[in-house]
């Protein structure tokens, strides 16, 4: 693995994990929104990862040693962000607009304790992203100063 491909899986995972925060702070804003555009209340979003990988229907074939060989790309990337198909809480509050005839409001899935342990897990895989990068940076200033001397 070169220098450049290591800076380049971690440029990867900080992106991904940007957009991971991104959208679980999308989540917390929404956490009370009882209306959308479709009429019913906000839904939980979750961003899928995949490997980035040229050649998949090879890459299944090699071991994790052989795919950091031979396999140019690495590192992650989103595959897409979708909803959460959990069900809508209710909550029972007669005076609300969006109440139903028996008084109860569908709230969203977004559970606020759940969405905090992402973003604190978010958070610390893009700090190991940023401390491998340090990492990389270190080593090829060091290889350049072996060549100075």
């Amino acid at each position: 693995m070169g220098i450049f491909n290591a800076i380049n899986v971690s440029a990867t995972g900080l992106t991904a994990q940007r957009l991971r925060m991104d959208v679980i702070a999308k989540n917390i804003a929404n956490a009370s929104t009882t209306r959308t555009e479709n009429g019913l209340p906000y839904r939980r979003q979750v961003v899928i990862f995949e490997e980035n990988c040229r050649n998949k229907a090879f890459s299944q074939f090699l071991s994790e040693e052989s795919r950091r060989l031979f396999l140019k790309d690495g590192g992650v990337k989103v595959k897409g962000i979708v909803d959460d198909k959990s069900p809508f809480k209710r909550m029972y509050d007669p005076g609300h607009p969006d109440a139903d005839e028996e008084g109860y409001v569908l709230m969203p899935n977004v559970d606020a304790v759940v969405e905090m342990v992402n973003m604190i897990s978010a958070a610390r895989a893009y700090e190991a992203n940023v401390t491998a990068l340090n990492a990389a940076k270190g080593m090829a200033q060091k290889a350049l100063e072996i060549g100075r001397s």
